[in-house]
């Protein structure tokens, strides 16, 4: 049993916080995220699907600029369609 605690400590040690509790989802402006209870950190929450989705981050503004550079990504790709052959 103390072998299974110190191994689990040294995982924690080196990999740092799970992001096992998160917050509920806080809205700012246009954007919902959700904020690690452990070390702060965030990331972006999708409403309607009501699960969170990207990366994580400590600054939202970076969060924030990376969805809107993916939309526009998303949005600018022609639809193409392709045959099953």
């Amino acid at each position: 049993m103390v072998a299974t605690g110190l191994g689990a400590a040294g995982v924690v040690i080196l990999r740092g916080c799970w992001h096992g509790k998160m917050s509920w989802p806080v809205r700012f402006k246009d954007h919902s995220y959700q904020v690690c209870l452990g070390c702060g950190i965030k990331r972006l929450f999708d409403e309607e699907a009501f699960r969170a989705y990207g990366p994580y981050s400590y600054d939202l503004n970076r969060l924030v600029a990376r969805n809107r550079a993916r939309s526009a990504e998303i949005e600018a790709e022609p639809s193409v369609h392709r045959t099953a052959s």
